[in-house]
């Protein structure tokens, strides 16, 4: 898995942007438009809250666990219909941010919590998190499903039977090139290019390959309920994204401001201003380099004979 450094790097960096921008518990994972591209962003992010609600059926009183919670949008959408959420992520800057917010999240790897930590949940969600379990050392080395492996066998250990995961993440689409092609110095339009400002932009990941590298190391723990691309909510999201960072906002342009001995002395840092710039998200997932699914799993009753 990405460790704290790495994901401390892609959030906790931007982390006061992030807030400044898209709200103080602001989503930074792809809305749910389901076609209707006239909806605002809140309106989206709100819809696939209550749509995660819905396929999980969490109510009043339901425990609720959110692997890699980022800022919290979920569990404070589930804290207003009177749900029991814990959150976990291993971006500090997610932590004190959720912390000042009134809720309960921890820095903690979730590949390694267990039933012991915080109990049985009756309903797990993992928004944007799968993405980040394997490193691109575990991929080369022959790693990846084990990875998945281990963390559906994690999953299942914290579910009732019956209980059911959300799972929402990026993918390899049928247009992904290979690793080894990947160049920073390549030409600004072309894939070599635009998968490399991706992959500095998540230090220490490594996509699965299509949904069903994801749906077949589920088995035969969790069978499948429902599975949807959100390639292309994915794409009007990025473009809202990218509108509301570059908004004016004077606390945010100070902020930028002191930012800027970064921008000029740090080559890491302006990683980050490619991935706005360039838009290259937006592209691998308009060139289907890359997909996106959401895909809702419940546990069945295993015979690990």
């Amino acid at each position: 898995m990405a460790d704290k450094r790495d994901l401390d790097f892609t959030y906790s960096m931007i982390d006061k942007v992030f807030r400044l921008s898209i709200g103080e518990m602001g989503d930074f994972s792809g809305a749910r438009y389901n076609g209707n591209f006239s909806m605002t962003l809140e309106e989206a992010q709100r819809a696939k809250h209550q749509f995660i609600v819905d396929q999980l059926g969490i109510k009043k009183g339901t425990n609720v666990l959110d692997m890699c919670c980022g800022w919290g949008p979920f569990l404070n959408f589930i804290r207003n219909i009177g749900a029991k959420g814990i959150g976990l992520t291993l971006a500090e800057g997610q932590v004190n941010a959720c912390r000042k917010n009134g809720l309960d999240v921890y820095l903690k790897d979730v590949l390694t919590v267990k039933p012991a930590d915080h109990g049985i949940f009756d309903a797990i969600t993992a928004v944007g998190g799968f993405e980040h379990f394997c490193t691109l050392e575990d991929y080369k080395e022959g790693r990846q499903e084990e990875v998945y492996r281990k963390f559906f066998k994690t999953i299942y250990e914290l579910l009732p039977t019956g209980g059911r995961f959300y799972m929402q993440t990026m993918v390899f689409g049928k247009n992904m090139i290979a690793q080894e092609k990947f160049n920073i110095n390549a030409d600004k339009n072309s894939d070599e290019y635009i998968c490399a400002v991706v992959s500095d932009f998540f230090p220490g990941s490594w996509l699965p390959y299509g949904s069903e590298m994801v749906t077949r190391n589920a088995e035969p723990l969790f069978k499948m309920i429902n599975i949807s691309s959100g390639r292309l909510d994915y794409i009007e999201t990025t473009d809202q994204w990218v509108k509301k960072v570059w908004k004016f906002d004077l606390k945010k342009y100070l902020l930028f401001l002191r930012l800027l001995p970064q921008v000029i002395f740090k080559k890491e840092f302006r990683i980050k201003l490619n991935m706005l710039n360039d838009r290259a998200n937006k592209k691998c997932f308009e060139r289907e380099i890359m997909d996106h699914f959401r895909i809702v799993f419940e546990k069945v009753q295993a015979n690990f004979n």
